[in-house]
């Protein structure tokens, strides 16, 4: 009965302790060109979506859960709208995306 009362103890002091332990986000990084072609950049996953604006042609989506994304390049006329899948976000990791072309 004692030993049972110390592993319950034990275990709600590991609960408790490891409630107050956060996750690091990752980020997504990437550039669009043509550079004034784009208006925002998207991260859309099952749960959550993350957006960023297009500065010059280059995008920073911050605070960004690990897991997997979907990835929108919202584009400005005559373009169209770029993507990429299954991109792979890591816990306190900045993905870099490299280049985006946009087609018209």
């Amino acid at each position: 009965m004692k030993n049972t009362r110390l592993a319950i103890v034990t275990i709600l002091i590991l609960l408790f302790i490891s409630s107050f332990i956060r996750f690091t986000a990752g980020s997504i990084k990437g550039t669009v060109n043509p550079p004034d072609g784009a208006t925002r950049a998207w991260a859309v996953s099952a749960t959550d979506s993350f957006r960023s604006v297009v500065n010059e042609g280059v995008f920073v989506i911050l605070n960004v859960k690990p897991g997997n994304y979907n990835i929108l390049i919202e584009a400005k006329p005559p373009y169209k709208n770029a993507g990429r899948d299954n991109i792979l976000v890591n816990e306190g990791v900045a993905t870099d995306l490299g280049e985006i072309k946009l087609e018209r």
